[in-house]
Parts: structure tokens; sequence; C-alpha cells
């Protein structure tokens, strides 16, 4: 009877490196993820501090309310002056 422990192939197969790129993928993937999220949380706070009475958004919100057809038409004319600009 032989003793032989079988040695683990010098070569992975095409199994091992399957997994491989699979675990470098989830990694990648896990990392932008977390990158995105950070991103997402300081738009968000971003976004509440403007929001805050007196503050620009606020501000811009107020007019809107009050006449939003001629904030409609002001945003329309940036809108056209920006892409001509392109």
């Amino acid at each position: 009877m032989s003793t032989d422990i079988p040695q683990p192939d010098p070569h992975p197969g095409m199994a091992e490196r399957a997994i491989d790129a699979a675990t470098d993928v989830s990694h990648t993937i896990g990392e932008v993820a977390g990158g995105l999220r950070s991103a997402v949380d300081r738009l968000t706070y971003a976004i509440d501090e403007a929001r805050k009475p007196g503050r620009p958004l606020s501000t811009l919100a107020a007019i809107t309310r009050e006449a939003p057809l001629a904030s409609l038409f002001v945003a329309f004319l940036f809108g056209v002056a920006v892409a001509r600009r392109r």
C-alpha cells in the first residue's frame, strides 16, 4: 500500500483561475460600491445644507413655488445658453 500524498498541481486549472478572477471582481465591486456610497453621503449632506433657510436651494425653491412658469422659462434659456457654448 502506498502512502504517497498527492501534491497540488503547480499550474492552476481553469476552475481555480475562474474562482480567483471572480474573487478579484467581487473585491473591486465592493470597493467601488463603498466609494459610491461615500460620494452619495457627501452629496446628500451638501444638498441638506443648501436647503436650510436662507441658503441657495431654499431661495430657489421659494421662487419656483411663487412663479413656476417664469422659473421654467429662465431654466430653458439657461439650457439654451449652455448648449450653444458647446
